[in-house]
């Protein structure tokens, strides 16, 4: 009887034993198919991540994603720790990271972040100027997602009140731009435009719309910058006049827009994602290029602002996951950008995407 009662014994703790380490191999089997990222706008990056996460899923039914939400400057900050104070355990498998910084990060973290040039995704497929932007060294590091190309958004319906169309803001100047803003003020009480106070988003724009930048030959060009001066003076004039008002932080920002507090917007493809979150403003918005610089050579009528691109952290446990997902998705789906376009309009840099039903067809949010 105590042999049977040590049998028995032993037989219930193998078997807790084995069921123990079932529940184990499953609970990492578990984390082997699943990727957490780091993005920062649900109306726009996140929304197209949890978007390519379902197209994936369809080969991939036991995949899971992850997506924390965290604002660009804390993807910055969080980066820089973690690197520093050697805790990289503390980061996700994949981040977004803005065009902006990629260089820098790059160069300064180079073992962070994993060299995708022979990872099998065909960066032929992207804009050039896209790719060369996460390229150091011969080594790509970055999955093109967006396009920042600048635009001018307008509410139609104010610019008719006011006695003009979406028309008039085509291939003008900053001064032209500016006299009309004063106009549809003066009719409408509404301001044209918003700008986050502090920011250099708008001047950054007007430089890169005449080729030029605020630093030169490695070092910051400011005093004997002419492109920038009359950037400058050209933005002191927009908050003068009332044609554009600034506000404290993003959420303001965006507000301004959503709630009719200012007639447009002006920077990177992107905020048109932003623009959409409001229902009764639809179609009642157009778009059209940005103004000019006065009397600077080389000024366009064009620019970018922003852009962005899809890194994977050294430390992933699930590399090889995470280049495949990335690769099915933002480098191989025209589905998701097909999907993605008309709900966030996010405009690709992946040529392939173009051959996408909706990248033919007007968006009647914006009179299409």
């Amino acid at each position: 009887m105590v042999i049977t009662m040590l049998n028995g014994c032993g037989s219930n703790t193998n078997t807790n034993a084995n069921t123990d380490a079932a529940a184990s191999n499953k609970k990492e089997e578990s984390k082997s198919n699943e990727l957490t990222v780091w993005c920062w706008d649900k109306n726009f990056n996140i929304y197209a991540m949890n978007e390519a996460a379902k197209i994936y899923q369809k080969d991939h039914p036991d995949f899971k994603l992850n997506v924390v939400e965290t604002a660009w400057d804390d993807v910055q900050t969080k980066l820089t720790t973690a690197v520093t104070s050697g805790q990289t355990d503390t980061l996700p498998d994949i981040l977004l990271m803005q065009d902006n910084a990629l260089a820098k990060n790059i160069t300064n973290y180079p073992d962070t972040f994993v060299d995708l040039t022979n990872s099998g995704i065909d960066f032929s497929q992207f804009a050039q100027y896209k790719t060369a932007l996460s390229t150091v060294n011969n080594k790509i590091y970055g999955v093109p997602f967006d396009s920042g190309t600048a635009v001018t958004a307008l509410r139609t319906d104010i610019l008719e009140k006011a006695g003009y169309t979406i028309n008039d803001f085509k291939d003008i100047t900053w001064s032209r731009f500016i006299e009309i803003g004063k106009d549809v003020l003066k009719k409408t009480g509404m301001p044209l435009l918003s700008s986050q106070a502090g920011s250099p988003d708008l001047v950054m724009m007007m430089l890169q719309s005449a080729g030029v930048w605020a630093f030169k030959d490695g070092k910051l060009s400011i005093t004997d910058n002419p492109v920038l001066q009359k950037a400058v003076d050209t933005y002191v004039e927009l908050v003068k006049s009332g044609v554009l008002i600034e506000v404290n932080n993003w959420d303001q920002y965006i507000a301004t827009f959503n709630t009719g507090k200012v007639a447009g917007a002006m920077t990177g493809c992107w905020i048109l994602a932003s623009v959409q979150a409001s229902d009764e403003q639809k179609g009642k918005w157009a778009v059209t290029n940005i103004p000019k610089l006065d009397g600077i050579d080389n000024a366009t009528n064009y620019s970018s602002v922003g852009g962005s691109s899809w890194l994977v952290l050294s430390n992933s446990k699930n590399k090889d996951l995470a280049v495949d997902f990335l690769s099915k998705t933002f480098a191989g789906s025209t589905d998701l950008y097909n999907t993605i376009l008309k709900t966030s309009s996010a405009i690709a840099t992946w040529g392939p995407a173009s051959t996408a039903t909706n990248y033919g067809i007007a968006h009647e949010y914006f009179g299409g």
